[in-house]
């Protein structure tokens, strides 16, 4: 970033005057920050955008304008400017950005996530909603969850006699393979594939999370091309197709998985809608992307949060243990997580604190429109600081404190109508995997706490746990989680 900002100083005065021309244009936008020429307020950002934007937005306000490069760029840390654009004004703001990386990864982009708004984007949400992961489909997965949990206690019981347990792995390891069964049909991992989709994904969040010049500077982006981004990106967009072709050469007609589903939509035209290859891979892209990173990630702040907190740890385990006892069952079972009032506070806790996606999905208006006497440009670009709206104090009490009661009354949640609290999103673009997420995410985390007692290794106190963040298109723990595991004696 750094460099790319020395070398347009450097080299491109013309397009840097043009640029600054452009950017006075007389119009009534929100507050915003100094701007550079050329650059804007690009070096505002630095690494940890949610952090760097939230710094802003206590200075200049809730609802201010950046310029970032040649985008204009509206940042949102307040419920109300949330609401608008995310309810009230929702089919304005709809569309995504165009950005380079989805262009070529996600196969035009023929996804979901990165769809831009309009009848493909109608037909392909619709198939999820409907036939991929409906209440009813979540529910018949219900199997495979399970075992995949019995894995994963099985797994911690033999590795903790030998030391502290990698937790971060085991939690990896749990997503992928639930949701490699789940889309596929059956785990690539340890067969000839170790951790492969994983490793693939994580490529994937880095480039998507990475500085991108054309997605700032369109005329500039054959600097990407000079750098060698583009033979990355293009290796790396080879080595998933390589590897979805390969899956669907493999897969077995008759699972009941989300590939079949896509092929049996395919054939029959489910709603008159024409799905081909290319929709098929990107839509498996989705898959892997939003249902298994941002899982994973709660999963781990989640042990981390209680592992600092014991009494709350506590708490959560006498709940979970003692349903158990009533229902004479010896495990937990998926229908008993309604019953379990603290443990779902503290996922939402988790939630507020640490969202997967800080910054959310970035939406773009499709028309001029106006919010608070401000007048919004076509094409610009919307950010809302998730993680800003969770540690507002005037919205939350100890705002930076875990605090898992705070959500047992069970007057918020993450549905997308409570905007202060929109861990998933809202409006159109909601993420449609919720009940998905929350299904694997409970019942590991509920069997983890029953089977388990937990401490960090090495005697160390739960307030010396490093917390810090590794930002990328999710923001995960920057060191990997160890613990301490001792089987629990009933």
């Amino acid at each position: 970033m750094a460099s790319f900002i020395i070398l347009s100083l450097l080299l491109f005065p013309p397009f840097l005057i043009l640029v600054a021309i452009k950017s006075c244009k007389k119009t009534k936008l929100p507050p915003s920050p100094p701007k550079l020429p050329l650059i804007g307020n690009l070096h505002q950002l630095g690494p940890q955008a949610h952090l760097a934007l939230h710094a802003l937005s206590k200075k200049y306000g809730k609802f201010i304008s950046l310029q970032l490069g040649s985008v204009p760029t509206l940042v949102v840390t307040s419920p109300e400017i949330a609401m608008e654009i995310m309810k009230t004004q929702d089919s304005i703001f709809a569309n995504r950005p165009s950005f380079d990386i989805a262009k070529k990864i996600l196969y035009g982009p023929k996804d979901i996530g990165f769809s831009p708004y309009g009848e493909h984007w109608r037909q392909a949400k619709k198939i999820c909603v409907l036939h991929l992961l409906s209440s009813k489909k979540v529910e018949s997965l219900c199997e495979i969850r399970e075992e995949e949990v019995a894995h994963v206690v099985d797994m911690i019981t033999k590795m903790s006699s030998k030391g502290p347990v990698n937790m971060s792995e085991i939690l990896i390891t749990y997503t992928y393979d639930i949701v490699c069964r789940v889309a596929l049909g059956k785990k690539y991992s340890g067969h000839g594939e170790e951790n492969k989709v994983w490793k693939l994904s994580r490529e994937s969040s880095a480039l998507f999370g990475a500085f991108n010049v054309i997605d700032f500077f369109p005329e500039l982006g054959w600097l990407n091309w000079l750098t060698g981004k583009d033979a990355r990106v293009e290796r790396h967009f080879q080595e998933w197709d390589g590897f979805l072709n390969q899956v669907i050469q493999e897969h077995q007609e008759g699972n009941n998985d989300l590939l079949n589903t896509l092929f049996t939509i395919q054939k029959d035209q489910t709603n008159g809608f024409e799905i081909g290859m290319d929709e098929i891979k990107g839509i498996l892209m989705d898959a892997f992307g939003g249902g298994t990173e941002t899982s994973f990630v709660v999963m781990e702040w989640a042990m981390a949060e209680l592992v600092r907190s014991p009494e709350k740890m506590e708490q959560a385990q006498k709940e979970i243990r003692r349903i158990v006892a009533e229902q004479n069952t010896v495990k937990v079972r998926e229908e008993d997580m309604n019953q379990m009032s603290y443990l779902k506070a503290v996922i939402k806790e988790v939630m507020r604190l640490h969202p997967p996606a800080p910054l959310l999905m970035p939406r773009e208006s499709m028309e001029e429109t106006t919010i608070q006497g401000y007048t919004i440009p076509a094409k610009t670009r919307v950010i809302i600081n998730g993680w800003a709206l969770g540690r507002d104090p005037e919205l939350w009490k100890m705002a930076d404190e875990f605090q898992p009661e705070r959500f047992l009354s069970g007057e918020v949640d993450f549905k997308g109508h409570d905007f202060h609290y929109i861990p998933f999103g809202s409006g159109r673009r909601i993420c449609p995997g919720i009940a998905f997420a929350m299904s694997s995410i409970e019942l590991l985390l509920a069997n983890l706490l029953y089977w388990f007692d937990w401490k960090l290794p090495g005697g160390k106190k739960p307030q010396e746990l490093d917390m810090a963040e590794a930002y990328g298109l999710t923001v995960c723990m920057k060191n990997q989680l160890f613990l301490h595991a001792k089987l629990h004696q009933a």
